[in-house]
């Protein structure tokens, strides 16, 4: 056994650690017996240092193993789950889980919450009266069982060596290196016992890596690690230019997926990056046997309605009323303030601040910058106008909902800074700008 410190200095010199020597020191990590000095050293050496591919599939299983690792193998069918890396009006899990579900896969989704400004399953789902996110094992495994879904939080013996890291990365700017940002997410995706994960890797205005060649590059980190640790893995590169739903907000991002499972209304580009995940999803688990029948069972599962009621019985089987679709406005909460925030002129939405238009919705309550911060559900925006629309006097850039007149104004004035107004035609990207697979992109 290495002194910890013989570690780092490996480390800091450029070595590539054997496994062993990561064992350890996640071990140490863990245990309490690596100070945090010693843990915030050794992650300004991965920064600056890099890890390989085989350091980096060591870390994850470190990680991975540091504490509980579920076994689904009693289930009939593959768990399949998928992950984002977060953006605004990114409302996916809720229908893509039911759907998925409905196509005969079963998805433990074990979700976060959100920060900064972006959204988190967990906190849509806390919008849900009775909905239990935090549910013992055994009710977890049953409801994936019988109802093949079930959106959860990460419990405590879930991969903890992540939750301590990732403290000490946070205060000590270590945050954004691909080789730690890889073993983090999926060392709670491999703990969650999965037969298969699709990535969806954001870039644009509202991602946590702003243009597409670091998207890219921490896609290919992704499924390189992941297939490495014995997941099949693959990434989907899409647009978070502007917000993927007209919706932010928790209980508003609900109704919006419960109207997209009802088919109330549907949304084109909500809609494809929901089908493309889950036929990534379906083909993994072997489910589909390529992505054109994966997606046409995604299709059949939203227009059968089968997906809605998946969606209902889950809801119900953790607590939540058992009419929540049928009757959404009887249990979200609403805000008493809905009021249109117009653009200061005529024109064509030429170009979003997608991060602005989350900090809009954290400024009303809707979010948190800091992770004790508390939430208000009922607020956030509607009808957010896309890249390319005509805004007018009739065509809002969107409708607040406050709590009062100061979280209105607020949010008014970040809205309107979001927004850059153009009176030439304005043309969109590609939603899906890319696909990563194990060893090919296409």
């Amino acid at each position: 056994m290495k002194l910890t410190q013989e570690i780092i200095a490996a480390k800091r010199d450029g070595a590539e650690l054997p496994p062993e020597d990561i064992r350890q020191f996640i071990q140490g990590l863990t245990d309490g017996s690596v100070g945090e000095g010693q843990v915030a050293a050794f992650a300004m050496a991965v920064f600056f240092r890099d890890m390989s591919r085989d350091e980096r599939v060591a870390l994850t299983l470190a990680m991975r193993d540091s504490g509980t690792v579920l076994d689904w193998t009693d289930l009939p069918g593959p768990a399949l789950d998928k992950h984002s890396t977060g953006g605004v009006g990114d409302t996916v899990s809720l229908p893509l889980a039911a759907a998925v579900a409905a196509c005969g896969g079963y998805v433990p989704m074990i979700s976060g919450r959100g920060l900064g400004h972006t959204g988190g399953t967990l906190d849509k789902l806390d919008a849900i009266p009775g909905y239990v996110t935090q549910p013992d094992n055994a009710l977890f495994r049953k409801v994936v069982r019988e109802q093949g879904c079930a959106i959860i939080g990460q419990t405590a013996d879930l991969a903890p060596a992540d939750k301590r890291l990732y403290a000490i990365r946070d205060v000590t700017a270590t945050v954004e290196t691909i080789p730690l940002i890889t073993a983090s997410i999926l060392s709670k995706k491999l703990a969650a016992g999965l037969h298969g994960l699709a990535m969806d890797v954001k870039f644009g205005s509202g991602a946590f890596m702003g243009d597409l060649a670091r998207a890219e590059a921490l896609a290919q980190a992704l499924v390189g690690v992941a297939n490495g640790a014995g997941l099949p893995t693959t990434a989907l590169l899409t647009d978070m230019n502007e917000p993927l739903a007209s919706a932010a907000g928790n209980a508003l991002e609900v109704a919006y997926a419960l109207d997209h499972l009802t088919g109330k209304r549907r949304e084109p580009r909500f809609h494809a990056v929901t089908v493309a995940l889950g036929a990534e999803m379906l083909r993994l688990g072997g489910l589909a046997g390529s992505l054109d029948q994966g997606r046409a069972h995604m299709e059949q599962a939203f227009a059968s309605g089968a997906a809605a009621e998946r969606f209902a019985r889950m809801v119900a089987a953790l607590g939540g009323p058992a009419d929540l679709l049928e009757r959404p406005e009887r249990h979200l909460a609403r805000a008493p303030l809905v009021r249109p925030v117009h653009a200061e002129a005529a024109g064509r939405v030429a170009a979003i601040d997608t991060r602005g238009v989350g900090l809009a919705v954290v400024a009303l309550g809707g979010g948190r910058m800091r992770a004790e911060d508390a939430i208000d559900p009922a607020v956030g925006i509607t009808a957010l106008a896309g890249l390319g629309e005509e805004i007018s006097p009739e065509r809002p850039l969107g409708l607040v909902h406050a709590r009062d007149e100061a979280g209105f104004a607020q949010a008014q004035e970040r809205l309107r800074r979001a927004y850059r107004i153009s009176p030439d035609e304005v043309a969109r990207g590609a939603l899906i700008a890319g696909r990563i697979e194990e060893t090919t992109r296409s």
